[in-house]
């Protein structure tokens, strides 16, 4: 049970608030509100096993960077809890199930896993390079509602990469905000994020340029789909969320910059979940 309870600490497994709610909202735009219940339990299962997998090679890939936060002491692998060898092992199991899982979805969905997968391998190396990380974070996550539409419709279309656009810009402003406190010593170890490039301040005035840009897309999106007024509540409840989220930062107070903070994001997805299924019943 210690060992279990360990693997379950290094998976984060709160922060699938952030995708499965979008790829259960996903599944109902793609199908007009009526999605397979047993695509739909296969798409939450691949996307939970790829999101284990991420989230462990992220911790791999960061170790020796997590060991010196003192904020992060917490953590399974950063406590010695788990081997490397054990978090490779883990992330191999994950691996097989969600290429398994995917192989009972259309032959598509196979096809374009290599696609899906890229952006979870490389994106804990891109703040070795890029200040814009925070965006490939977002576009890995965005693969969730992306992999529900092509499961469920075997094809890629505009309201589907409008709403992969949403999510991506929605995650990676937030996880540049939540970044900015980790400036100082992000540049003591020679890593990139916003702060590091533009300063707290800019990164911040940077993540609510996104974050607009973010709910102007979930509006279009409903738009486009011709959603009722009930997705519309859910995105001003998501919009309302962020601009509270921006209110309570300033780039030398990160006081509430919490793990309560980070959860609070989770507003967000579900707020467009719940109000996407209570415009298709409604409808």
């Amino acid at each position: 049970m210690s060992k279990f309870k360990s693997h379950a600490n290094n998976v984060a497994r709160p922060h699938t608030i952030f995708s499965l709610p979008f790829a259960l909202a996903s599944s109902f735009m793609a199908t007009n509100g009526h999605p397979d219940a047993w695509t739909v339990a296969l798409i939450l299962l691949a996307i939970t096993s790829a999101r284990w997998a991420a989230i462990v090679i992220d911790n791999l890939a960061d170790l020796k960077y997590d060991k010196l936060q003192p904020r992060l002491s917490y953590r399974a692998m950063v406590r010695g809890e788990i081997s490397r060898g054990e978090a490779l092992i883990f992330v191999a199991l994950c691996l097989i199930v969600l290429i398994v899982t995917v192989a009972q979805l259309p032959p598509i969905c196979l096809k374009l896993l290599p696609v899906a997968a890229v952006p979870f391998i490389i994106y804990p190396f891109t703040k070795r390079f890029t200040a814009w990380c925070h965006l490939c974070l977002g576009v890995a996550i965005a693969m969730a509602p992306a992999g529900a539409w092509v499961a469920l419709t075997e094809k890629i279309s505009l309201p589907m990469i409008i709403l992969c656009v949403a999510v991506a810009l929605w995650i990676g402003a937030f996880d540049a905000v939540y970044g900015a406190q980790d400036e100082r010593f992000d540049k003591s170890q020679h890593l990139h994020s916003l702060a590091t490039r533009y300063g707290a301040e800019g990164a911040l005035l940077i993540a609510r340029a996104l974050h607009v840009a973010s709910i102007v897309c979930f509006v279009t999106v409903g738009l486009i789909l011709g959603l009722g007024k009930l997705y519309f509540v859910g995105v001003t409840i998501a919009a309302l969320a962020l601009v509270y989220q921006h209110a309570i930062v300033r780039p030398n107070d990160y006081r509430e910059v919490t793990q309560a903070y980070f959860m609070r994001n989770g507003i967000v997805s579900i707020a467009i979940f719940i109000f996407t299924w209570l415009s298709y019943c409604g409808g």
